[in-house]
């Protein structure tokens, strides 16, 4: 999850925190960085600082702050998006503070400067790390871009003067891969293209922090004379936040998802998250019929401009056979590889960038171990030490002699909800969670064969519940019902439940204790 740990005598300083969907187990949990370990050896960090703002980065901030309780330093992209989660979970974001790229701070004994680089997000930055005598280079994600569309190409004359370095900490997601990464510009040229080719309504995924790539989608698609909408939560959050920092501002109009109908089929194009087969996310909704304003047709096409991650291939796979079924054209990283470009480096880039700052020492990380094993064989190839391959849990030394493991320790998952809700930082201490109110809920549902429905009028006792919209609430409750896939009882309250924590906490202050009752009963006839 991409949460690294640095200390120098007794400071410790946090840098990223990311998350996992664990979409290998029921209802599709996620995985986020075990504090057990730290709290074991009394490393409390006293800063947590933000690489840039993709989830496996970011995505764990909200649930282990408040253990911590330190400053978060983030570029203005990072630190939106970090407040829109905090602000979610009912956190003060007090302290997440705003850095721009090429700024430096001080935390203790650590001086850090953020440094601008490439990568499929605005506002990359590696990060320069200076204790004592020393200087360390982590890398975060990064790619040399030439033709980025967002943002400036890296400038070369910033990293030549780091050389030498100590120590580099650096990306190997792409260290067995030849040459160079194809620049987001190529990508754009490739997209209008294969577009102009599409003759039926045409939905493109990619991850929604991909802002250039949800940028270049709807440049060719206004040129192709299509009108552009977004779909899933994710995405319409992640252009809000870009637009209100000033980007995207040449991104054309959008249309809102419930109009497409009334547009002919060539006319429209839809950019939506679940490019790596998320159950919950946009595409996997329409891949099952279940989105209420849109509806794939034969003829149309469906755009993957994303790569699968490794883990994911079973979703991914099927999600695209739910949407065969749907006689739906399916072009992916297979049959149209110019469609999507990664963003971190290949092999002739990580030579380029080590020729600039020079390392004494490598750890490479990120990836698997083969990813690992190349960045150390290129590293040593260049004559740059590299004496480890890291596993979670290592507790490494930088010291006069090079790098060494001073010990180990296994990391066990910690897995937490989707709808997990952190609570206030002191508030079960000075309230106790009796007095969070409870509410109980008892709806009658049927199972109609395509879903469940509601039967009767929602019996909800909330008076102990404050600031609660009943109509709005029960108005959710049936559109979830409706979306749904389960056809048991128990499996409906197991997916029921957790959704109905999520939307509670997402519009109460303080979350109540639910007690949720269901009745199946049977479907009236309509005749």
């Amino acid at each position: 999850m991409n949460m690294t740990l640095y200390g120098y005598e007794d400071a410790w300083i946090a840098v990223d925190c990311g998350m996992m969907i664990r979409q290998d187990l029921p209802d599709s949990p996620l995985q986020v960085p075990s504090l057990e370990t730290p709290e074991a050896l009394g490393i409390r960090p006293q800063a947590l600082l933000i690489t840039h703002g993709h989830e496996d980065h970011i995505g764990a901030v909200a649930w282990l702050w408040p253990k911590w309780q330190c400053p978060v330093h983030a570029t203005p992209l990072a630190a939106g998006l970090l407040r829109a989660k905090f602000h979610e979970r009912g956190l003060a974001v007090d302290a997440i503070q705003v850095i721009e790229p090429g700024e430096a701070l001080e935390s203790g004994p650590f001086t850090l400067r953020y440094l601008p680089l490439t990568h499929s997000i605005p506002e990359s930055c590696a990060l320069l790390i200076v204790a004592g005598d020393y200087r360390v280079l982590h890398t975060g994600d990064w790619k040399l871009d030439p033709e980025p569309l967002i943002g400036p190409p890296i400038k070369g004359a910033t990293f030549r003067a780091l050389a030498p370095l100590d120590l580099l900490v650096g990306d190997s997601t792409n260290a067995p891969m030849p040459g160079h990464s194809r620049s987001e510009g190529e990508v754009a040229r490739a997209l209008e293209q294969r577009l102009a080719q599409c003759t039926g309504r045409v939905v493109v995924t990619c991850f929604a922090s991909n802002l250039a790539r949800v940028l270049a989608v709807a440049r060719a698609a206004e040129r192709c004379g299509r009108r552009v909408s977004l779909m899933g939560r994710a995405m319409e959050r992640m252009v809000a936040v870009a637009r209100g920092l000033g980007y995207l501002e040449d991104m054309p109009a959008l249309v809102p998802v419930s109009d497409l109908g009334y547009l002919p089929a060539e006319e429209v194009l839809v950019i939506a998250t679940g490019s790596q087969g998320e159950p919950r996310a946009a595409l996997s909704r329409l891949a099952h019929g279940r989105h209420h304003s849109f509806e794939l047709m034969a003829g149309d096409t469906v755009l993957f401009s994303a790569k699968a991650i490794p883990g994911n291939e079973y979703q991914i796979e099927r999600l695209k056979h739910a949407l065969k079924r749907l006689d739906v054209t399916i072009w992916d990283e297979f049959n149209h590889p110019e469609l999507h470009a990664s963003g971190h480096p290949a092999q002739d880039e990580l030579r380029t960038f080590y020729g600039w700052v020079r390392p004494h020492h490598l750890l490479p990380v990120h990836g698997e171990r083969r990813h690992q094993q190349a960045h150390q064989e290129l590293a040593h190839s260049m004559g740059i030490q590299a004496p480890l391959l890291p596993v979670n849990g290592d507790l490494i030394r930088l010291d006069a002699e090079g790098l060494h493991v001073d010990s180990r320790h296994p990391q066990s998952p910690c897995i937490v909800s989707q709808n997990a809700v952190a609570p206030l930082p002191g508030l079960a201490a000075e309230q106790g969670s009796s007095r969070h109110g409870i509410l109980y809920l008892a709806l009658s549902v049927a199972y109609t064969g395509t879903g469940w429905t509601r039967i009767g009028r929602l019996m909800m006792d909330a008076h102990r519940v404050s600031a609660m919209d009943e109509d709005s609430f029960t108005e959710w409750l049936d559109e979830r019902l409706e979306e749904i896939d389960v056809s048991t009882l128990a499996e409906l309250r197991s997916a029921l439940q957790p959704q109905i924590t999520y939307w509670l906490g997402q519009h109460l202050r303080q979350l109540p204790d639910i007690h949720l009752q269901l009745l199946a009963v049977e479907a009236p006839a309509f005749r």
